[in-house]
């Protein structure tokens, strides 16, 4: 028997003996030792792995437990009898304490594919990470990962695949509900804050996708052309940031080229960028399929997930292979294992080991329920029609299956709920979206209406026939229109109207009775030719667990609309730099993964550069349907007393009042708006301030140096320039309501 074959039959061997035992073989070693940093203890364990143990730990399995009726390809092996069932498994090295990584996606609470992969399991759906973007509330980001990451240790998982924090490039998107914004700023602070709480609950939190994962189409061969200083300055900076603030465990490569080189064996990203200029610890892993060749180990490549859905397991024995002829050094290998063991120990996975318990759903579901109403956004109030009075006595309610639930998206984040969820079949059930299915949480919006409002006569139509919503229209003092845009995974949307007729169903409607509100429960921004034809438009997102009741709240003013848009609303799709999705009119080949399938390498020239969303709209002088930041209230605000300080650094303070007469919460956004002569437009900072009514409360924004630089790829550092600034505060990027400018001295920043 060769020495490579010996020490995998010791590892096998190791691993059947001391299974459910890693704890106790932990307590006897010297990395067992809190009081030692994370580093010291990794260095450690790692040096008494043999070469065997290291390459165990960089390849990963789908997470499916070995079965008989499931194909081998598919399952983990035989011999890993601890596989909880979820997106990823990782053996474990019971015998030096390391447990096993137990991977679920992902943001939005804990995936379990209906029970398939643990049977009779259920978790709490939150809103689509878009909801998240729209609170503007670092707080809500810090208590949602604390919800989906506390299911999850409860679950036996240890590692949650997210939060996706891509920028929103193209509303098209098909996975931009799993995204927060289109702004740096607003997505690295709330993925951030997002990280927090799931680590402190000692499950590591993955960042996806890295990087300019930023359309679906062809997202395995579709290469992302834009400059570096322009990536830095957009995509890279909300990572960045991410990464300083939150100390993620890992971080997952996408799928796509970056400028000609496939992300996860794209060494500018994964070492010069994350690894250098950031000084990243954790571990890089994989998308599911996403890699290439074995030489993605030099490029930075930590860790290949579910290599069962790449072309052959790269860091199996091609890595092996590449170990004894040295194109891949053992101290390489030796790097990406320390990797992995210190995130460990630095979120506390080993210490805190993940174990099967009760979980309070109930209070889990009230989590999913604040941010629901935290992020709703109220686009439209027209003759004050909402909040709805109690005194409404007939109300008619049509369309979006607003009887049976609220929708979410598609694809790898698809939480199936509690409660059983209504499964709606796509009509038609080709093209795009061939073998998908709509889920709708069962959190009726109809019934949340009945209980709100248990006096009022309220009637349900379908929507299918305008003529019939019309007549029931008619009858209504107000009629309330749910509007609805699946979205998925994998598929980009063909354009930006609401499908199946929803458009036509809305005009018969508003012309029939103008005291019409649309509820829009959608996966990214829509385009609305019926605006004019009703009086209240409200983006209710992917709501989540208790989206009806939240959507109920909103309407009856029990809660005060504070969500602001984390992405513009376009007129129309050709205010956009790409009118047409690159390579959307050629069939993708099929595959378990992108790279189990040939597909053709193509361009998506991001030709806007940093200039993503409002930045695009400023420069081209663009007029949206409606802004970045835009979101009305039933109360008002007002803004004075704005104290601009320069020099070495940019401050802004201000005072904020609620002048109406209920309680709600203001979200004052500061923006540059010029630099030293040029216009440009880039969000500085941004609060979420709660206030009663007459209250008064000051907000101070010490603005990141970054934010006001552009960066420097020949000497790798950020550079602002000495000259006059001028700032606004804003409700939104279009409405300033206090400006001022201030000279800074300038300054060179280190990448």
């Amino acid at each position: 028997m060769s020495r490579s074959m010996a020490n995998k039959a010791c590892l096998l061997a190791s691993m059947m003996v001391f299974a459910g035992t890693p704890a106790a073989a932990l307590a006897a070693q010297p990395w067992g030792n809190g009081e030692l940093t994370p580093g010291e203890r990794a260095s450690m364990v790692v040096k008494r792995m043999t070469q065997a143990e290291k390459l165990s730990l960089v390849r990963g399995w789908l997470g499916v437990p070995y079965r008989p009726n499931v194909p081998t390809r598919f399952a983990a092996p035989k011999w890993a009898h601890n596989v909880i069932g979820s997106s990823g498994y990782v053996p474990g090295i019971p015998q030096l304490g390391i447990p096993a990584l137990q991977e679920t996606d992902a943001s939005l609470g804990i995936v379990n594919l209906g029970g398939m992969l643990r049977p009779g399991d259920v978790a709490t759906a939150l809103p689509s990470s878009l909801t998240l973007g729209a609170s503007f509330d670092p707080r809500m980001a810090y208590a949602a990962g604390a919800m989906v990451a506390r299911e999850a240790w409860h679950k036996g998982l240890n590692v949650l695949l997210g939060p996706g924090m891509d920028l929103v490039r193209d509303p098209r998107g098909g996975r931009n509900f799993e995204y927060l914004s289109e702004d740096p700023l607003l997505t690295g602070t709330l993925a951030a804050q997002y990280v927090r709480g799931v680590q402190d609950q000692h499950v590591v939190a993955v960042v996806k996708h890295f990087a300019m994962n930023d359309q679906e189409t062809g997202r395995g061969w579709a290469n992302a052309v834009i400059s570096d200083s322009a990536m830095r300055e957009s995509d890279l900076l909300a990572f960045e940031l991410a990464v300083e603030k939150g100390d993620p465990g890992a971080v997952m490569c996408a799928y796509n080229l970056v400028n000609g080189t496939y992300s996860c064996g794209n060494r500018y990203l994964l070492t010069e960028v994350l690894k250098r200029d950031w000084h990243f610890k954790g571990w890089v892993m994989s998308d599911w399929g996403a890699v290439h060749s074995v030489d993605s180990a030099n490029a930075g490549l930590d860790q290949e997930s579910a290599a069962v859905l790449d072309r052959r397991a790269y860091f199996g024995k091609p890595l092996r292979r590449a170990l004894r002829d040295g194109t891949v050094s053992e101290a390489r290998l030796t790097d990406m294992a320390h990797r992995i063991v210190r995130s460990m120990f630095a979120v506390g996975l080993i210490d805190h080991p993940a174990t099967k318990s009760a979980i309070d759903y109930e209070a889990d579901a009230e989590v999913a329920l604040h941010e629901a109403e935290d992020g709703i956004v109220l686009l439209k109030n027209d003759a004050q029609l909402l909040p709805l009075s109690h005194t409404v006595a007939r109300i008619a309610v049509i369309g979006g299956h607003a009887d049976v639930g609220v929708l979410s998206g598609g694809g790898s984040s698809q939480v199936y709920p509690i409660a059983p969820g209504a499964i709606v079949p796509i009509v038609g059930g080709d093209g795009p979206y061939e073998g998908l299915r709509m889920i709708f949480d069962p959190s009726a919006p109809l019934a949340a209406l009945r209980a709100a409002a248990p006096d009022a006569q309220i009637r349900f139509d379908p929507g299918i026939y305008p003529s019939a919503a019309a007549k029931l229209a008619k009858w209504a003092d107000v009629t309330i229109v749910f509007a609805t845009q699946w979205s998925a995974e994998g598929r980009d949307l063909p354009d930006l109207s609401l499908p199946s007729g929803q458009g036509e169903l809305i005009r018969a409607v508003g012309a029939a009775n103008p005291k019409t509100i649309v509820v829009l429960e959608t996966g990214s921004a829509v385009t609305m030719p019926w605006l004019d034809k009703v009086d209240a438009v409200v983006e209710a997102w992917y709501p989540g667990q208790r989206g009806g009741e939240a959507i109920a709240d909103v309407l009856y003013g029990k809660v005060d609309p504070s969500g602001h848009l984390p992405i513009t609303f376009p007129k129309d799709s050709g205010q956009y730099p790409r009118p047409v999705i690159p390579r959307s009119n050629v069939e993708e080949p099929k595959g378990l993964g992108p790279a189990k399938s040939a597909g053709t390498v193509f361009d998506v020239d991001y030709s806007e550069g940093a200039a993503v969303g409002y930045r695009w709209f400023f420069n081209e002088n663009l007029k949206p349907l409606f802004p970045f930041g835009f979101g009305l209230s039933y109360t008002s605000f007002r803004y004075s007393h704005l104290r601009i300080a320069g020099g070495r650094r940019l401050t802004v303070g201000f005072d904020v009042t609620n002048t109406g007469k209920v309680a709600g919460k203001a979200v004052p956004q500061v923006y540059l708006m010029s630099r030293t002569g040029r216009k440009l437009q880039r969000l500085l900072g941004f609060s979420k301030v709660p206030l009663s009514p007459g209250q008064t409360r000051h907000v101070s924004v010490a603005v990141d140096p970054r934010f006001l630089a552009d960066f420097d790829t020949t000497d790798d550092d950020w550079r602002v320039p000495a000259g006059a600034y001028a700032v606004m505060v804003g409700r939104s990027a279009t409405d300033a309501v206090l400006t001022g400018s201030v000279r800074l001295k300038g300054e060179l920043l280190p990448p």
